[in-house]
């Protein structure tokens, strides 16, 4: 077992990235995409925080939160958001990957890896660099040729803050576009 240790900063802002076991591609389905919203919604109705930013790949996600002032306890609501979006995709047909008979006997299912990363976001040139992981990463994994194109995510949200100009990512500059339009 490893000695891997959380930081619990009350009030903090964190980085995390959670898998599906066996990085099966859960998420290219659009039932599993509503359980996955609708356990994080009431996550955030019995115990409020932040969801300043996310990206929802085939068989990961990447997010940022920000917990309320004094209040440290994200592991206890990412494990109510994994148990609860457990039970209704499985409760709706989802499959999972195999377990074996001692994960069985621990309870655990074949949905999501049992471990998850986190990192505390230090300041504000850390939280860009977060932000712009979570943004650049449906690139990366080759689903869009630009941030822009992908519909989960957190991409849009940021433009119509102005943090990023529509066309961040494609070396072109949203005015330098004719007829460039930004819904």
């Amino acid at each position: 077992m490893s000695n891997y240790r959380r930081t619990y900063v009350p009030g903090g802002t964190f980085f995390y990235t959670l898998v599906c076991k066996d990085r099966q591609p859960i998420f290219n389905n659009a039932m599993a995409r509503k359980h996955l919203r609708n356990a994080i919604v009431d996550e955030l109705k019995r115990a409020p925080f932040d969801l300043v930013a996310m990206v929802l790949l085939h068989d990961h996600l990447h997010t940022i939160w920000t917990m309320p002032d004094g209040d440290s306890a994200y592991p206890m609501r990412w494990r109510k958001i994994k148990e609860s979006f457990t039970r209704r995709y499985l409760g709706s047909g989802g499959s999972e990957a195999t377990v074996s008979e001692a994960q069985r006997l621990r309870n655990q299912r074949g949905v999501w890896q049992l471990r998850y990363w986190e990192h505390t976001v230090r300041d504000e040139a850390d939280f860009s660099r977060c932000l712009d992981y979570i943004h650049w990463n449906p690139v990366k994994h080759g689903y869009v040729n630009r941030p822009c194109d992908y519909p989960w995510s957190t991409f849009r949200k940021f433009v119509g803050l102005g943090v990023y100009d529509p066309l961040w990512g494609t070396g072109k500059v949203f005015e330098d576009v004719p007829g460039a339009e930004w819904d």
